[in-house]
């Protein structure tokens, strides 16, 4: 899968080339040290977008790694900032999601996991010595050192992105196969490439689309029948916005009715799961996307 690959057990190494892959918007999955699937697609991806000769070799993106990534981990501290998109008990039944205020995370640890990039098992491997399911207030837990975390207390709410006259002639290609979004600008150029959850086969909207609009915070329908059948019911439930929302931190609504762009409440099944018919990005990812398309964007599905 390709050439001058670090060993697996080298994870000091796989984790420093997964933390210059996210900064440069070539997302690996989770930052977790591990080489899996998606870090060797990231990694072709951003050989590719910097036009070298042979994508799939190691050595350039280990050099770089090497070169711009000085440390792989650092140190997170608990704020008093954070407590308030903390719910331990949210509920897991639909029915119940409407009576809640927001979606917040159910821990700590998980609001972390999600800031730096990766997930629950990673963060509590590397913190042996911590009691992760009793963090307070000036508890220090070690991370990945990511350079642009995911704050949730910085996302505005409903906060709306209009047309850009770069960004809106941007084109994201969505390959339901490869579970990747590539981004390109209006001269064909690999802006970056982000790990996706296709919808299911039957309800994949495969051909050519736009971005209608995008907003932070969506609020979510949520229709047993339309995500199983693919039809809407009588029988709904509206979902308050909030990370561990179905839709996550951020919606872009495409051309094709009912469908979007979004984040989602289980980053950590990304790539490995199915949705009824939208495309669904880790928030980390979904929250940058107004970085790289607009409304008017070209979306091909295939």
């Amino acid at each position: 899968m390709g050439e001058n690959v670090p060993d697996k057990a080298d994870e000091a190494s796989v984790l420093r080339v997964q933390i210059l892959l996210d900064a440069a918007k070539f997302g690996p999955g989770k930052v977790d040290g591990a080489l899996g699937e998606f870090t060797y697609k990231a990694v072709v991806n951003y050989n590719f977008a910097r036009r070298r000769p042979n994508p799939r070799d190691w050595a350039p993106v280990l050099a770089d790694a090497q070169r711009e990534v000085p440390q792989v981990f650092a140190q997170c501290t608990v704020t008093e900032g954070m407590l308030k998109f903390i719910n331990p008990t949210l509920p897991t039944k639909p029915e119940e999601w409407a009576k809640q205020k927001a979606m917040a995370y159910r821990s700590l640890l998980e609001l972390v996991a999600e800031r730096y990039h990766t997930d629950e098992n990673f963060i509590t491997k590397i913190n042996p010595k911590v009691n992760l399911s009793a963090l307070k207030v000036g508890a220090k837990v070690k991370v990945p050192a990511i350079r642009k975390p995911f704050i949730v207390e910085a996302v505005k709410s409903y906060e709306m992105f209009e047309k850009d006259p770069a960004l809106s002639a941007n084109t994201v290609v969505i390959d339901t196969q490869e579970r990747v979004a590539a981004f390109y600008d209006g001269q064909n150029r690999m802006l970056g490439a982000f790990v996706i959850t296709p919808g299911k086969a039957q309800f994949i909207p495969r051909g050519d689309w736009k971005v209608v609009n995008m907003t932070t915070t969506p609020n979510f329908r949520y229709d047993k029948n339309f995500l199983e059948k693919g039809e809407r019911s009588g029988v709904a439930f509206q979902v308050p916005p909030g990370p561990n929302s179905p839709v996550g931190i951020f919606w872009a609504g495409l051309s094709k009715s009912g469908i979007g762009l979004h984040g989602t409440a289980s980053p950590r099944t990304i790539g490995r799961a199915e949705s009824a018919g939208c495309v669904r990005f880790a928030n980390w990812d979904a929250i940058l996307l107004p970085t790289l398309i607009r409304p008017g964007a070209r979306v091909i599905v295939r």
